[in-house]
């Protein structure tokens, strides 16, 4: 007797979510954009969203696992747009990450992760298209740590070329402060203390590195997101007061858009 031929749909094999996961761990802003999904959808999507956030440093594979399976019941919300770009960028897969951040700009209207499109197109061995998207955006209008970011991928582009005093132009920016730190300052001064090392400057790139040394310890101490712990530079101080407590560090006040700009 003849079977009945049905239509088989293709199975997706969604990572486990644990119980105690919910939409309600996502942030204000991108609970908000779930809200154009039906009740049931959105929880399912932002559970996953919420896992891809927790794994993705310890094991970006099963981030980006939970990353699809949002995308393949939100594919037209933002956000998650964004959160699976980010997961491909995290486990290496820099064309899938560049065709979903232009996915996401195309949604969202933003230029907020510019830094990880340039990047991607190093990823993809477009040095040259990358330092072109970078300079295609006016950067004054992006948010001051996507400014720092876009400056180091746009440095990274530039070696990649074997640009090298170009690269460091590139990082000699407003946010290259050794007086202070910012959540942005221990990834800039390491990133100027590399291009120092590959022109031989050998004591100035010690010097970057252990001033970044120094931002990341600071900044770890701090118990507010929005402080900043002020670094005196290491050629005014000695070893005793580089301890973190020590009268070297005071607390200050984050940077705004609105205090870069008004030193243009």
């Amino acid at each position: 007797m003849q079977r009945e031929l049905r239509a088989v749909r293709p199975r997706h094999d969604d990572p486990e979510l644990p119980e105690d996961v919910t939409a309600k761990d996502l942030d204000r802003v991108a609970r908000n954009e779930l809200k154009t999904l039906t009740k049931d959808n959105a929880e399912a999507v932002g559970r996953h969203m919420a896992m891809a956030a927790r794994l993705i440093d310890e094991d970006p594979a099963l981030a980006h696992r939970h990353a699809m399976s949002a995308a393949r019941r939100a594919g037209r919300i933002a956000v998650v747009r964004e959160t699976l770009a980010i997961t491909a960028y995290a486990t290496g897969d820099f064309a899938l990450a560049l065709r979903e951040l232009r996915t996401y700009r195309r949604i969202s209207g933003s230029n907020d992760q510019l830094a990880l499109m340039v990047d991607s197109e190093r990823g993809v061995g477009r040095p040259d298209r990358a330092l072109e998207l970078g300079r295609s955006v006016d950067r004054a209008t992006l948010p001051v740590p996507e400014q720092v970011s876009v400056a180091i991928a746009m440095s990274g582009a530039r070696l990649d070329l074997g640009q090298t005093e170009s690269a460091l132009s590139e990082l000699e920016i407003p946010q290259l402060d050794a007086s202070r730190a910012y959540s942005y300052s221990p990834e800039l001064f390491a990133a100027y203390a590399e291009v120092l090392g590959e022109l031989g400057r050998v004591e100035d790139a010690q010097r970057w590195s252990e001033l970044a040394a120094r931002a990341d310890a600071a900044l770890g101490a701090s118990e507010a997101d929005d402080e900043t712990m002020e670094i005196i530079d290491l050629d005014e101080t000695d070893e005793q007061d580089t301890e973190i407590g020590s009268p070297g560090f005071e607390r200050g006040v984050e940077e705004t858009d609105d205090d870069v700009r008004s030193e243009d």
